[in-house]
C-alpha cells in the first residue's frame, strides 16, 4: 500500500470538511480586523489504542521510541503542542499479562504524554490496578463520565476538565469513555459510566465559564457515539479512539479524528485560534506515518533494555503458515476470516464440543501474518487475554439466541466485539432486519438447528461465566469443563499450530450476510 498517497488523498478530502466547519458554524467567522490578526496555533498530537511500546507489523510500523522522535520534531516547530492518548493502553498485550500495563505507563512517562482518557481495556485488570497505574502516571487522566459510586466523585479523582493557555488563548479538554465498558471489561460493581452527552452538557458550560472558547473532547467511543456527542455538546474538536481504523468525520461543527492502533500513525491537528476573540478560526491536519524510516530516539534505549529479555523470549518459533492469516480487527469483528475459523476449530477440537464460539473482539493483534514461521509472539498477540476454555451444555434455543445477539449490532456499531466467529455451525443473517430477528438459516454439523435439542458449546470463561461483550444468555448453563479445568486459549491455539507441519486455513463460508452490506437503517 502506498501510504503517502493514501494520506495525501485523505488530506485532500478533509479540505472540504474544513470548509464545512466554517459554513456549519457561523460563530467561527471573524471580522476583517480579526482576520488580519496572526492566530495562535495550538497543535494536538494524537494516538489511540496503543498496546505495545515496541514496533509492530514485523518492525515496520509503530514503536514509541519512534514516536518520541516525531514528538520532538513537532515540538521544535510548534511549541504549543499537547500530546493526547484517546484510550486503551494498559491492556491487552503479551507484556501486560506480566506487568499489568506498568510498562506502558513507564513508556508514556518517558516520551512526555500530556493527557489520556480511559479506554474500555484500562479496566481489564480491575479498578484497583487502574488506580495503581494512574498513581504511576506523570500525565493526567481525564474521564468526565466515569464515577466512583462509593465516593460519588469521578473515578481516581480525575478532574472534570483541564484548561490550557497559550499566548493568551485558552482551550478546554475533557474526557469521555464508552458505556459498553461496563460489559466489555472488568470495572467492578462500584464504577458507573454515565451518558456521554449528559456529562458533556454538565462540563462544557464550566469550561466556558473558565474562559476557554475552544473545547476538545478526548474520547474513547464508537464513531456513531462520537457523532452524537458532537451534535449534543457544541465541542469544537473530537480526538477519538476505539475503532482501530483511520477515520475522519464531521458532526455538528466538530471534526472527529481517529488513528488506527499501536502508534502506526501520529495524528497532528493544528488549531488556529484568534488572538483577539479566543475563538477557533480554522483547523489544519495531517497523518504522520510511524515507520521504520523514523529513527528511534536514543532516550528510549533503557526501556528496550529493561524489557528486552521478555521480548526476545517471544521470538521462539512454534510453527508455520503457508497462507496469509487475517486477524485485522475490522474483519474479525464483522465477518468470517481464515484465522478466526482456525481459532474456533482449535477450541472445538480441544474440548470435543459440538460448537465453538469466539467473540471477535477477543482476537487481537490487528494485522496480517505473512506466510512463513510463526512465533510465540504471534500466538500471544492474537489471544493476549489468557482466558480459560470452558465447555457448556445448552439448548438449541439458547444457541439461536446467542447467534442472534452476536449479529444484532452489525450496521449499528462500527466494529462490535460480540461478533460470533464459529466452528461446527453455519448461519446466514440479514442485517437489514430488526435486531433479534436476523438469522435466516442455522445448521449444526450439517443439520438444521433444533431449538429443543441439547448441544455442547465451548467458549471462554470471559464470555460464558463473566457475560463478557454482553453474552448473558449462558447464565445457569451446565458446565462440563469449568474454568478451573479448562486450558488457556493461547495454549490451545499454540498446540493446534504446532501439531502440523504448516497451517493453511481458508474462509469456508460458515457465516453469510445476505443483505449485500446494507445496514439496519439506524442513524449514524
Amino acid at each position: 500500500m502506498n501510504f503517502s498517497r493514501l494520506y495525501r488523498y485523505r488530506h485532500t478530502l478533509f479540505l472540504a470538511v474544513t470548509l464545512l466547519v466554517a459554513s456549519a458554524a457561523p460563530h467561527l467567522r471573524t471580522s476583517a480586523q480579526e482576520q488580519r490578526d496572526c492566530p495562535v496555533r495550538v497543535t494536538l498530537l494524537q494516538v489511540n489504542d496503543v498496546y505495545q511500546f515496541a514496533p509492530v507489523d514485523g518492525g515496520k510500523r509503530g514503536g514509541l521510541g519512534r514516536l518520541l522522535t516525531l514528538r520532538k520534531q513537532v515540538m521544535a516547530e510548534s511549541p504549543n503542542a499537547i500530546f493526547l492518548l484517546a484510550g486503551d493502553t494498559i491492556s491487552p498485550s503479551i507484556e501486560s499479562n506480566t506487568y499489568k500495563g506498568a510498562q506502558m505507563i513507564e513508556a508514556w512517562n518517558l516520551i512526555g504524554l500530556d493527557y489520556a482518557t480511559f479506554g474500555n481495556h484500562e479496566f481489564d485488570f480491575g479498578p484497583d490496578v487502574l488506580r495503581q497505574r494512574m498513581a504511576e502516571s506523570k500525565f493526567k487522566w481525564l474521564a468526565a463520565n466515569v464515577v466512583d459510586k462509593q465516593t460519588g466523585k469521578l473515578f481516581g479523582a480525575t478532574p472534570e476538565f483541564i484548561i490550557r493557555e497559550f499566548d493568551g488563548v485558552k482551550i478546554g479538554i475533557f474526557g469521555i469513555v464508552l458505556q459498553e465498558t461496563l460489559k466489555t471489561s472488568r470495572p467492578g460493581p462500584n464504577v458507573e459510566i454515565g451518558d456521554p452527552c449528559a456529562a458533556a452538557n454538565r462540563v462544557v458550560p464550566k469550561i466556558h465559564a473558565a474562559g476557554a472558547k475552544v473545547i476538545v473532547a478526548l474520547t474513547h467511543l464508537a464513531m456513531n457515539d462520537d457523532k452524537q456527542l458532537a451534535r449534543c455538546s457544541g465541542v469544537d474538536v473530537i480526538i477519538g479512539g476505539h475503532e482501530h481504523t483511520l477515520l475522519e468525520s464531521l458532526a455538528g461543527h466538530a471534526p472527529i479524528f481517529k488513528m488506527t492502533a499501536d502508534a502506526r500513525e501520529l495524528g497532528r491537528i493544528d488549531l488556529n485560534i484568534s488572538k483577539s476573540t479566543g475563538k477557533l478560526e480554522s483547523i489544519d491536519w495531517q497523518v504522520i506515518p510511524v515507520t521504520d524510516e523514523v529513527k528511534e530516539d536514543a532516550a528510549f534505549a533503557p526501556l528496550n533494555e529493561k524489557y528486552g529479555p521478555l521480548l526476545k523470549s517471544l521470538e521462539q518459533a512454534v510453527g508455520r503458515t503457508d497462507v496469509e492469516l487475517n486477524i485485522k480487527s475490522a474483519d474479525v469483528r464483522t465477518r468470517e476470516t481464515n484465522m478466526a475459523d482456525f481459532i474456533a476449530d482449535a477450541y472445538r477440537h480441544a474440548t470435543g464440543a459440538d460448537v465453538a464460539l469466539v467473540n471477535g473482539g477477543s482476537i487481537r493483534a490487528d494485522t496480517t501474518i505473512e506466510p512463513g514461521v510463526m512465533t510465540k509472539r504471534d500466538v500471544l498477540s492474537m489471544l493476549p487475554f489468557n482466558n480459560k476454555r470452558v465447555k457448556l451444555q445448552i439448548s438449541g434455543a439458547v444457541l439461536r439466541s446467542v447467534l442472534e445477539y452476536g449479529v444484532a449490532s452489525i450496521g449499528v456499531e462500527e466494529q462490535p466485539g460480540r461478533f460470533p466467529q464459529v466452528s461446527g455451525v453455519r448461519f446466514s443473517y440479514n442485517a437489514s432486519r430488526k435486531p433479534g430477528a436476523r438469522l435466516t438459516e442455522v445448521t449444526v454439523n450439517g443439520k438444521p438447528l433444533d431449538d429443543k435439542a441439547m448441544y455442547t458449546l465451548t467458549t471462554t470463561s470471559y464470555v460464558a461465566i463473566d457475560g463478557g461483550d454482553g453474552y448473558t444468555m449462558f447464565k445457569g448453563a451446565k458446565q462440563i469443563i469449568t474454568p478451573e479445568q479448562g486450558p488457556s486459549e493461547s495454549d490451545v491455539l499454540q498446540k493446534a499450530i504446532s501439531s502440523v507441519s504448516a497451517i493453511a486455513p481458508k474462509v469456508e463460508g460458515r457465516i453469510t450476510r445476505i443483505d449485500k452490506g446494507k445496514d439496519s437503517g439506524s442513524c449514524p
